[in-house]
């Protein structure tokens, strides 16, 4: 008998009960369903003796524990789903009274929301989310312009490419490269050598060697398209050197084209030393006039660090002339070094071959580092600016402005 009521109890529990969990049955029903399980049971168990009797407190003990158990597992969830619920018409309330609530909000968001101790806790909580999403879409918008941009840039460069590829001009340019190349190969059998030296390797880093190269580039193909070019020498050149590699990314396939001279020998080997004439800016001697007989050596060296002396060290120890540029001659220093870039000092050698015109020539030094053309002696000019920056300063205006009115007097 024993066994039978364990038996029934365990198909009520198993059918029963998760059948009304499911549907969400009320009290009542599964208090009939106990009073029928009870009913057929004590029908049949009529003819049975009286000493096997049903224990009834135990079995009301078991259906109110897989009662209670089936029912805070099925209440549990609207709980939550209502919290949810009622988070989200508060975000709604705020969203509409104007304060900063996100747009989109994910379903952990709202339940860290909704975990906030306090009122001003949730509204940081929002700002912040608010002020993330405003950033999203900022940088979103962003890249949706910089693609435009780029899309336009593409469609001009397309265009302009389509002009290019006209039979008129596709023929101009052709002819245009065939001169300036004949020129070239003119230049390196009767034109006057400029020798580059190629070894300041070991002085300079990986990206100083990379903006030397640029700038000897921009130095060749300015010479290419002059009147009268210069025959370019790379002396102390080495294979598989730095200068080599980016040569090679620079150049391409052009690199074996190109009419200059490479060789790893030394300038002082190919040509005679009194012919020579080493440029640097450090050298005591000034350049006066541009003699064509000569051969001007240029420092092949880009130094952000500004090392001094290096080029002038290396010209006195071969023995060779140095020289300077004019500069402060012909222009009235302000701020900045008195070292050019290598396509600077291009352009000035080869508008003083051609004209011998020293401010003409000067016109290629960047403007941010003088004043102005030089048109009296230096000493009354520097004069002048020390006058001027007294003044700004103002220290002893009243003696520097009796000064500055004797020296020039209004006319």
């Amino acid at each position: 008998m024993q066994s039978a009521n364990m038996l029934l109890r365990k198909i009520v529990r198993s059918s029963v009960l998760p059948f009304a969990a499911q549907h969400r049955m009320q009290k009542d029903l599964f208090l009939l369903s106990r009073t029928l399980s009870l009913s057929l049971c004590l029908k049949q168990d009529k003819s049975c003796e009286p000493s096997e009797k049903l224990d009834l407190d135990e079995w009301k003990k078991v259906m109110k524990s897989g009662l209670q158990e089936e029912v805070s597992e099925t209440v549990s969830e609207p709980k939550e789903v209502s919290s949810l619920a009622a988070a989200c018409e508060t975000l709604e309330m705020w969203r509409l009274a104007g304060r900063a609530v996100p747009e989109n909000i994910s379903e952990e968001q709202l339940k860290t929301f909704m975990e906030c101790p306090s009122k001003s806790a949730k509204k940081k909580y929002l700002k912040y989310l608010h002020l993330k999403e405003l950033h999203k879409k900022n940088y979103k918008r962003k890249m949706d312009e910089k693609r435009e941009r780029r899309l336009e840039a593409q469609d001009q460069a397309s265009k302009t490419d389509e002009t290019k590829k006209s039979p008129f001009v596709c023929m101009w340019s052709s002819t245009m490269d065939k001169a300036y190349n004949w020129r070239a190969a003119q230049s390196m059998i009767f034109g006057q050598p400029l020798v580059f030296d190629m070894s300041y390797e070991k002085e300079m880093s990986v990206r100083e060697v990379t903006n030397t190269v640029r700038q000897i580039v921009l130095s060749e193909s300015c010479n290419r398209r002059s009147v009268d070019p210069f025959h370019i020498h790379f002396c102390n050149f080495k294979d598989d050197s730095l200068y080599h590699r980016e040569f090679i990314k620079q150049y391409r396939e052009a690199w074996g084209k190109l009419l200059i001279t490479v060789t790893d020998q030394c300038y002082t080997e190919i040509f005679p030393k009194d012919k020579l004439i080493y440029l640097t800016a450090d050298s005591p001697k000034v350049m006066k006039t541009f003699d064509h007989d000569k051969i001007y050596i240029v420092g092949s060296m880009v130094d952000k660090s500004i090392k001094t002396g290096v080029s002038l060290a290396r010209a006195k120890r071969l023995g060779l002339e140095t020289a300077a540029l004019p500069l402060e001659k012909y222009l009235l220093w302000s701020t900045g070094g008195k070292n050019l870039t290598l396509d600077q000092m291009m352009h000035i050698l080869l508008t003083l071959k051609d004209t011998a015109d020293w401010k003409k020539a000067l016109e290629f030094v960047p403007k941010r580092k003088y004043c102005g053309v030089v048109s009296r002696p230096v000493k009354e000019l520097k004069k002048t600016l020390d006058l001027v920056n007294t003044l700004k300063h103002g220290k002893g205006q009243e003696e520097v402005q009796k000064q500055f009115a004797k020296s020039y007097p209004k006319k």
